[in-house]
């Protein structure tokens, strides 16, 4: 539906002139003489703009400005001795004015000007509004450093957008955390937020969880399934470890950022997929596409925009409050009041954090348990990494038998679960494999990742 315009003038010829060029426009448009026929319609109408004059028969209608300004933009018709008192108006917050007689032309540019900034506005303060509950919803994303200011001017930026966002990180920072604020805060936020791990799909059935099936694609396809991209029809679509994704995958994601389309594994008609993308990585892709890991030209589609979430150690000031909101939430802690000790803060604060916010929740929930009915929470009861464990991280391959390639793989994989607390992305980098077959090995040989 067509913006509604209210036109407040006392002279009814130029009313009636100004409304029949808004209609013919293709603007909806009421007229009001008074400022009491204004208020009558403001009682049942609400306008996109209100044009109006200076002075009314039965009032000023400056001295209504104020009041008006809280709720709608507003244009000042005034005569040309008048114009100082119009620039005083957009002193007190009208968007602009107009001297009589009106130009209709410059009339329609005003009005076009006026509706775009006033659009711009209400979708800026929507998403200032979003990103705040999601912020108080998650409270991962709190804090008072300048790195995570600028991650939420960031946020603010991509979300009105369509651009496809790549978000970079190392593991635990909040990756996911930061798409589904770019959801919450984006025109798509009343309709499904889709998180894909690309990690834990199992690979025969990936292609079959992301795109959907037709009955019959392969054995024990016994009916129609839509896939994961149909479920966020609207909404985001977020893919999270983006890096672990095979080749030929890889193909059918690039068809999809490039023209929309894509089929049912099994199907033969093309399906268009309105969807928008957010990806996330811990890994390096631009290397990965220059050493042919990774499709290049896929590379370049997801890097519409890139945004890197800063590891907590390179944001140490949000340390307190992080952990104070994790102790805060605790259910435990809720029943005893607990509070760090401000020794306690200072050790988290010296702390580097490889496994950045995850690993801070662990450790002060660990604490919470440690320090049992006591209220505070002194430096020993913060261990970090595999030092609360009593079990050695050196390594020791020792067998009463001649073992199989794949015991002394599990056993070496055991250890450096051991000596990393579970975390794959480090365990990976250390044996030279990727995430995704890090996770592989952890099920196939029926692991603890120790986290």
């Amino acid at each position: 539906m067509s913006e509604l315009i209210l036109v407040i003038e006392d002279d009814v010829t130029l009313n009636k002139l100004i409304i029949d060029q808004l209609i013919g426009a293709g603007y909806r448009a009421l007229g009001a003489v008074s400022w009491r026929e204004t208020k009558k319609h403001l009682e049942k109408n609400e306008p996109s703009l209100i044009i109006m004059d200076g002075r009314l028969p039965d009032g000023d209608s400056l001295a209504q400005l104020p009041e008006l300004v809280e709720e709608y933009p507003v244009i000042i018709l005034t005569a040309y001795g008048s114009v100082k008192s119009a620039v005083d108006a957009m002193k007190n917050g009208a968007e602009d004015y107009l001297l009589k007689p009106v130009s209709l032309d410059e009339l329609l540019l005003t009005v076009q000007r006026t509706l775009s900034t006033a659009a711009l506005r209400s979708d800026h303060q929507f998403c200032k509004r979003q990103l705040k509950q999601t912020i108080y919803r998650d409270r991962t994303l709190i804090g008072q450093s300048a790195t995570l200011e600028e991650i939420h001017r960031l946020i603010e930026a991509v979300a009105q957008d369509y651009i496809t966002v790549l978000i970079q990180g190392e593991s635990g920072t909040g990756k996911e955390l930061v798409a589904r604020a770019i959801h919450d805060c984006s025109p798509r936020s009343t309709r499904n937020f889709v998180a894909v791990d690309c990690c834990t799909l199992q690979e025969k059935l990936f292609e079959s969880e992301l795109f959907g099936h037709e009955k019959g694609a392969f054995t024990g396809a016994d009916r129609q399934k839509k896939g994961l991209i149909e479920g966020a029809e609207g909404g985001t679509l977020f893919l999270d470890e983006i890096g672990e994704i095979e080749p030929s995958i890889q193909a059918k994601l690039l068809r999809i950022l490039e023209t929309g389309i894509f089929r049912r594994l099994g199907g033969t008609k093309d399906l268009y997929a309105n969807i928008r993308i957010l990806a996330a990585t811990n890994r390096n892709l631009e290397k990965m596409a220059s050493e042919g890991a990774f499709r290049p030209d896929l590379f370049y589609r997801l890097n519409g925009f890139d945004l890197t979430v800063p590891p907590l150690r390179n944001r140490r000031v949000d340390i307190p409050e992080l952990a104070e909101h994790f102790i805060n939430n605790h259910s435990f802690s809720r029943r005893i009041d607990k509070q760090l000790t401000p020794a306690a803060i200072r050790k988290l604060i010296a702390y580097d954090w490889p496994g950045n916010i995850r690993e801070l929740k662990n450790v002060v929930e660990r604490a919470i348990i440690l320090s049992r009915d006591k209220r505070k929470i002194e430096p020993n009861h913060l261990a970090f990494g595999s030092s609360h464990t009593t079990q050695s991280t050196v390594l020791n391959l020792t067998f009463d038998h001649e073992p199989s390639l794949d015991e002394i793989t599990a056993q070496y994989l055991e250890h450096q679960l051991k000596k990393y607390s579970g975390r794959r992305s480090q365990v990976a980098d250390v044996m030279k494999i990727s995430e995704r077959s890090v996770y592989r090995m952890i099920k196939r040989f029926n692991l603890k990742e120790h986290q």
